[in-house]
């Protein structure tokens, strides 16, 4: 009798630690959830570098292992009211509101998978999930307003009672069925995807964010700034070029929804942002017609600069102008008020000014002997104390005549002219693909960058005039000191100019 009571408490204290070991793996409904702090939401869960279907639970799985912020999907109804996972209305030929779910599991997704229930995905996106918000999309019906009212009341309470609500966030281009979900849940996060309403629209209906195409936020940058004084997050698709990436993560965007969470990952660590600065300052040259006036001024004239050049400087639409995203600065070989050369210099002296930061400003160059496009900076104080006691800071600046060798230059007392500090770095395609051109300001050092490679450093210090107000400034000249002897068969060419932007501490 004792044998068996020890043997009892034996089996007993084991199947405690064996069922207790299960039970480690609870769903995330049941454990503290804290969402992975970054702007990552795999577009239809991150499937398209694993060769993954999209919408697919390897796909949501694969975004749960990259801790995405959020994996988003897409859920329809069939004919016998079965919640789905699709994007596009019809499955293998078959209208899914008009197919009973029988009938369209016949066939299978690319990587072998049957077309998931919203249940099923629901499931498997708790499972050992704390990080990855489930970004539901709801998608309108082909039938009816009235049954996309059924779909967004049926995903909602599959939501509740699977205890999934603090997981979700619903997302559609139908406003009436976001409205709808808002009488359901008065907490639950909802993004508006379609792009033809403002955030204070948004806000007056009780909608929480504003999801669009990141075109729409290009057309409206002042929509940005709103979103955020109204605390409506601001989310972004589908973004899968990095330097949209760039654009939205500098900007501070909540949710980035791309195809590539990877590439997004490596973005992300490259920016600014991350290490602790804040974008004080930009112009992404969306515009179309004269560079914005509110940030930039011209100088105009003639008569070499200082450096024998031989342009005259003009406003002229010929010679600057903004269309698709780029500032183009624009030399041209005409006679011109004494001149034969014509450009443009625009800069930002009486409109921003700053003091330490980082400058960044994405470039093609121009071709052509004689070419000397720049972008520099002048102290500011110049009509007071002259140059070179201001300081003078060149990011870049570039020869014709010199391809694909980009120098940087800093001139102060002692070290100007022809004897700056300096570097330089050869680099490819400078002229035929853009780059980026970087610079890393602080009271210690000064680092200058070309596709986030530094190629110069300055030791800072209060003996050079390096420690106040400096102002932006960007040209194309022709001939000169630097850009030497111009080929006589030139007759014009673009520096083109896709961004700048400035950083600091936040």
């Amino acid at each position: 009798m004792n044998n068996l009571k020890v043997f009892s408490v034996v089996i007993l204290v084991f199947a405690s630690i064996f069922f207790s070991a299960c039970g480690s793996k609870k769903p995330a409904s049941n454990n503290k959830i804290v969402f992975a702090e970054n702007s990552i939401v795999a577009h239809r869960g991150a499937w398209k570098k694993m060769g993954f279907s999209e919408n697919s639970i390897a796909s949501l799985k694969h975004t749960i292992e990259l801790k995405c912020t959020g994996s988003e999907f897409d859920v329809r109804m069939t004919a016998d009211d079965s919640l789905v996972i699709n994007h596009d209305p019809e499955y293998y030929g078959l209208p899914i509101e008009k197919t009973n779910y029988t009938d369209l599991i016949k066939f299978k997704l690319s990587n072998g998978e049957k077309l998931p229930t919203l249940r099923e995905y629901i499931k498997a996106g708790l499972e050992n999930n704390n990080s990855t918000r489930l970004v539901c999309e709801i998608k309108p019906s082909t039938v009816s307003k009235e049954r996309g009212q059924i779909i967004a009341t049926k995903t909602v309470q599959l939501f509740r009672s699977l205890k999934a609500e603090q997981m979700v966030a619903f997302i559609s281009f139908d406003y009436d069925i976001l409205k709808k979900i808002r009488t359901m849940n008065p907490s639950v996060s909802l993004q508006y995807l379609e792009g033809d309403k403002s955030p204070i629209q948004v806000k007056a209906d009780g909608i929480s964010g504003l999801d669009c195409h990141f075109s729409v936020f290009k057309d409206h940058p002042e929509w940005i700034e709103s979103a955020k004084k109204n605390n409506i997050t601001l989310n972004a698709w589908t973004v899968n070029e990095a330097t949209d990436m760039d654009w939205l993560i500098a900007n501070g965007f909540d949710f980035i929804t791309t195809n590539e969470p990877e590439l997004l990952q490596e973005r992300i660590k490259l920016s600014p942002v991350l290490n602790g600065m804040k974008l004080i300052w930009s112009d992404e040259f969306n515009g179309k017609g004269a560079p914005d006036s509110t940030k930039w001024d011209y100088n105009i004239g003639g008569d070499g600069w200082g450096n024998n050049e031989s342009q005259y400087y003009t406003s002229r639409p010929e010679n600057v102008s903004v269309q698709n995203g780029i500032l183009s600065i624009k030399v041209i070989k005409e006679d011109y008020k004494g001149s034969n050369y014509t450009s443009a210099r625009i800069l930002t002296k009486d409109k921003f000014s700053f003091k330490y930061g980082k400058v960044e400003m994405r470039a093609k160059q121009p071709s052509g002997g004689g070419v000397w496009p720049a972008l520099w900076m002048l102290g500011d104080g110049k009509g007071e104390v002259g140059w070179p006691a201001c300081g003078e800071i060149d990011i870049m600046e570039y020869a014709g005549n010199r391809v694909n060798k980009v120098t940087a230059a800093l001139h102060h007392p002692g070290h100007s002219g022809g004897n700056p500090d300096g570097g330089y770095k050869m680099i490819t395609n400078a002229e035929t693909e853009f780059h980026i051109y970087s610079l890393e300001w602080t009271p210690t050092e000064i680092k200058i960058f070309v596709d986030n490679q530094q190629y110069f450093v300055f030791a800072n210090s209060s003996s050079v005039p390096f420690n106040h107000n400096f102002f932006l400034i960007f040209n194309c000249a022709i001939g000169g000191t630097y850009g030497g002897s111009i080929d006589p068969n030139f007759t014009s060419s673009n520096f083109d100019i896709d961004y700048v932007r400035v950083f600091q501490n936040k």
